[in-house]
């Protein structure tokens, strides 16, 4: 069996059915005394292409697609630990660029490694507090689902050979993770990351597309690109937060537009796009 074959979601449910790994089915790992930890990672050809974005620009979402862990955690960050790999012949300049990147979000770089690569990545380590942390299981009938904000803005970069600067949800998460049953944050797809909340949490979930929030430029084809890392929260309680869905009794995930069913694909880390989520 080839990881292309069985996926992201089918590596992690072998690991955990082996023994060889344990609670990782949430955004971050959380430790005593409220330590929440997540690790992510950039790889130049897989998640970004230096000519279609700056080292600066490139260092603020290596930092901040981290942060979102911690967001959907409802996590205050404290520090990262940041791990680069490069090319010989990298510029210092466009290093510093990358870390100047990192620091914009304020949270501080306080150590990590460095090695030589045949491509740039970056791998960070970010690390919070949460006095709870609402997880991806815990969604009841009845919650309403809702979104922190508009979706899109990186699959509609992504047609127009770009990257869009991703959003940094920490105050929200930290208001929703006060009420939510369970938290994620959109970083795979809507239909992707919905259904890892319904599947954890044993429950169904409806989405209205038509209620779905769409940045600038995006249709609703760009939802099944991902890297929105906006937060997505199954709640009895909406707060101030757009509501674009429901959880119910039953299984997986319903798609609707105009009233009629429809598929959004996702991205999966070894297989490209995953199978269409219906």
């Amino acid at each position: 069996m080839r990881l292309s074959e069985l996926g992201e979601r089918g590596l992690l449910g072998e690991l955990e059915r082996r023994a060889l790994a344990r609670g990782i089915e949430h955004d971050a790992a959380q430790l005593a005394g409220g330590l929440v930890v997540t690790q992510d990672a950039l790889v130049e050809g897989v998640h970004f292409h230096l000519a279609w974005t700056t080292h600066r620009e490139l260092g603020y979402k290596a930092a901040v697609v981290n942060l979102s862990d911690l967001a959907a955690s409802g996590a205050a960050p404290e520090a990262l630990l940041v791990t680069l790999g490069a090319p010989g012949e990298t510029e210092l300049d466009d290093v510093l660029e990358l870390y100047a990147g990192m620091n914009e979000p304020g949270v501080p770089v306080v150590g990590g490694d460095t090695t030589r690569a045949e491509r740039l990545y970056l791998s960070v380590t970010a690390l919070g507090r949460s006095d709870r942390v609402p997880g991806r299981d815990g969604a009841h009938p009845g919650d309403l689902l809702i979104v922190t904000g508009p979706l899109g803005a990186a699959g509609a970069a992504f047609r127009a050979q770009g990257h869009a600067r991703p959003p940094l949800r920490l105050e929200e998460g930290r208001r929703l993770a006060r009420v939510a049953h369970a938290m994620i944050d959109v970083s795979d797809g809507l239909a992707v990351d919905a259904g890892r909340l319904a599947e954890r949490s044993g429950c169904g979930i409806a989405i209205d597309l038509d209620r779905v929030p769409l940045a600038q430029g995006a249709t609703v084809d760009d939802l099944g690109f991902g890297e929105d890392y906006e937060l997505l929260a199954a709640t009895p309680d909406p707060l101030d937060f757009p509501v674009i869905g429901r959880c119910e009794q039953g299984q997986g995930i319903e798609i609707r537009l105009e009233g009629e069913p429809v598929t959004l694909s996702g991205w999966d880390h070894f297989g490209g796009r995953e199978s269409d989520l219906r």
